[in-house]
């Protein structure tokens, strides 16, 4: 078992004060560089994904605006692979799958965000490879969602998104639990 760990969008945009604010990112920033640390620490490969909208109605991750930054908490350091995408999907127009295989990866620690969209389509397609996922639960996070005239609580999301996963496509845990 090779593994590696990818923190997909963990973005300014999705911060208070940026685009699209998340529901806690504060919270899911700090697990995810839990995360990362240990992956630092243990010298398995970093996956570093941002999403730069390409879409001509996107209101947010906007060509050359600071949203597109990533978290300081989860900075890419020198030689960590960091890799821009365009679509909710990771490996979609990336490279990315042809980077782990050619690392032997095998098994994936999934963190990031938005628990709804990149990191459930990132985990699916991942398990669709033939990749073990790992998603990291504290170290996701989601916006509330809006059906009609329901709204959806963000924390109601993320816990449907991340059940949905659970069992099927990855197996998913808390950063504490972790190892």
């Amino acid at each position: 078992m090779a593994r590696a760990l990818l923190l997909v969008d963990i973005q300014l945009d999705y911060f208070p004060g940026g685009a699209f604010p998340l529901v806690e990112p504060e919270a899911a920033a700090a697990a995810a560089r839990t995360v990362l640390n240990a992956f630092r620490l243990s010298g398995e490969p970093v996956v570093h994904i941002f999403h730069v909208a390409t879409d001509s109605d996107a209101t947010f991750f906007l060509p050359g605006t600071p949203g597109t930054a990533f978290h300081p908490s989860v900075e890419p350091l020198e030689g960590e692979t960091v890799l821009e995408k365009h679509e909710p999907n990771s490996f979609l127009g990336t490279g990315l799958q042809g980077i782990l295989d050619g690392a032997g990866v095998t098994d994936l620690v999934i963190v990031g965000m938005m628990s709804s969209m990149c990191i459930d389509s990132t985990t699916r397609a991942a398990h669709e490879l033939g990749f073990t996922c790992t998603v990291i639960s504290d170290a996701c996070a989601a916006p509330d969602l809006r059906l009609g005239e329901t709204t959806v609580p963000g924390a109601s999301v993320h816990a449907a998104f991340l059940a949905a996963l659970d069992g099927s496509f990855a197996t998913v845990t808390r950063a504490a639990d972790f190892r």
